[in-house]
């Protein structure tokens, strides 16, 4: 090197420096890096491989034709190169580089160590062997420490920036709302789910304070951030907080939630954030309201019957009576009835049950949908005085493939239903024919289903308001004919009567084969 070039050498170095302390992003880092080398050794090209956990790789090439990289790349990974240290790695690129080049090109190699460890090595493709002198040899030494430098915190920026969007795809994927709280109680971020739960984004939430989006319509159950923090939280006991109630939204309705608040300290104890962590807990307060409606309509409904079959029971073992057969008769006609109600009634939470263990088993086989709804009207016809039951069904209606016992069990609940919410008049049972499946109705001539009430009619449990105070019921019946229609692929509805009346039909598919 001439002496004039010491100038430049000085410029060199100042540049690098100006990466290490400017630049983050490795590749440019890498790219500024390689450029500069082969400007100071005066090179034609160059290379910059970084040695990975289980691999060396090219991260960075300038001037070198594709075919030897593509060459070079695969000997790189290969297990064996894995192991190579750097003087067996220089070797190795420059017999490479020799042979390539047909003795025209000479490689140059500066080595890229840092904390004691070699993470990589610049290799320059140049046209004359290596000859340097004591300070040149100490400016290169210098260069490459500061160029590893460069490349080991851009390395660690590119690994920090990684786990950060690891750590937000976490936190956006999570199916709870997170909110990451500064110490001051301003929201530094929210997930997704949280936007979900709470109907404002995260631009929305940011820089707001806890308190202003973190309200109670009553007081919860248990501990608030408020009062814990009070009381010297977290410092004092570093256990996180759990809290549950009805938190208000910007626009109504409101939503059960449960909150976590976690503490995230730093080494020296000083509070860094607070992680919330907010859980949506309609559906299991819908099941513990589910769970006190079952035992309440239950209770119920198993209180009457059994009250009913015990009193005539008791009646008629009275020693102090002589009883005739008619009263005999009626007596043991209420027991016997009241009896078949119980009966029906544990079929239906057997029933039930079956289905929240995991469905519905079916044994499909061929038969006349007509012929079971004139048994089902013939067989309902003899329990009522006050309605009349027909079946209006076509004489040529198809064959059918389903289940005949569950099929038979929907005609049960639906027209014990019409007997059961109209006082009088007639209960038709109809039918059609589509392209594509059967079409049943029940229709009954009662008070009808009020408009609020249709969205609900086969829900678990549910009952109307007027029809619990007048009739009998747990609220199973429309929901386990929902269920079986279901299972067969069909579908259940309430269809719109004009005057006064109800009429609920369920399709079921037509099987090509059967009804050729």
């Amino acid at each position: 090197m001439l002496p004039d070039f010491r100038v430049r050498q000085r410029d060199y170095l100042l540049e690098i420096t100006r990466a290490i302390t400017q630049e983050l992003d490795l590749q440019k880092v890498l790219k500024r890096i390689l450029r500069i080398s082969i400007e100071m050794l005066a090179g034609q090209a160059g290379l910059i491989a970084l040695k990975e956990p289980r691999k060396w790789s090219v991260a960075a090439a300038q001037g070198i034709p594709s075919a030897f990289l593509r060459y070079l790349e695969p000997l790189l990974a290969e297990e064996n190169a894995t192991n190579l240290d750097l003087e067996e790695l220089n070797r190795m690129l420059k017999e490479l580089t020799y042979t390539s080049s047909q003795g025209l090109l000479n490689g140059t190699a500066l080595p890229l160590v840092t904390h004691n460890q070699v993470i990589g090595v610049i290799f320059i493709f140049r046209s004359y062997d290596d000859s340097f002198s004591f300070n040149d040899n100490q400016v290169l030494q210098t260069f490459a420490d500061q160029a590893a430098i460069a490349v080991f915190n851009a390395r660690l920026y590119s690994q920090v920036i990684i786990e950060k969007q690891r750590l937000d795809a976490i936190i956006d994927s999570a199916a709870d709302g997170i909110l990451i709280l500064n110490p001051d109680h301003s929201i530094e971020r929210v997930n997704d789910a949280f936007e979900r739960i709470y109907g404002q984004t995260d631009d929305q939430l940011r820089g707001v304070q806890h308190d202003e989006v973190i309200q109670w319509v009553k007081k919860p159950d248990g501990i608030t951030l408020q009062i814990a923090e009070s009381g010297g939280w977290p410092f004092t006991r570093q256990e996180n907080l759990y809290v549950e109630g009805d938190l208000k939204r910007p626009e109504p309705p409101n939503v059960p939630v449960g909150i976590t608040y976690a503490p995230l300290l730093a080494a020296n104890g000083e509070l860094r954030n607070i992680i919330v962590t907010v859980r949506d807990i309609t559906h299991f307060r819908n099941a513990d309201e589910m769970k006190a409606t079952f035992i309440s309509i239950v209770s119920h409904e198993l209180k009457t019957p059994v009250a009913l079959i015990k009193g005539y029971a008791s009646t008629l073992r009275r020693d102090d009576a002589r009883w005739d057969r008619a009263v005999i008769q009626d007596s043991l006609s209420v027991i016997e009835d009241e009896a078949d109600h119980l009966t029906h009634m544990i079929e239906d939470l057997l029933d039930a049950s079956r289905l929240q263990a995991g469905g519905m088993a079916l044994n499909r086989t061929d038969f006349s949908i007509r012929d079971l709804a004139i048994r089902s009207a013939e067989k309902f016809q003899i329990q009522t005085r006050k309605h009349t039951i027909q079946a209006t069904i076509p004489p040529d209606f198809p064959i059918i493939l389903a289940d005949e016992n569950r099929i038979s069990q929907v005609f049960n609940n639906l027209i014990s239903n019409a007997i059961k919410y109209s006082p009088d008049g007639t209960i038709t049972i109809s039918g059609k024919v589509t392209h594509e499946s059967v079409i049943i109705s029940i229709t009954d001539q009662g008070p009808g289903i009020d408009p609020s009430d249709m969205p609900h009619i086969f829900d678990r449990f549910y009952r109307a308001d007027k029809a619990a105070r007048k009739t009998k019921g747990a609220g199973l019946g429309l929901y386990l004919a929902r269920a079986i229609i279901e299972a067969h692929d069909g579908r259940i509805w309430v269809e719109p009567v004009n005057g006064r009346g109800a009429s609920i039909s369920f399709s079921l598919p037509l099987d090509t084969k059967v009804n050729k």
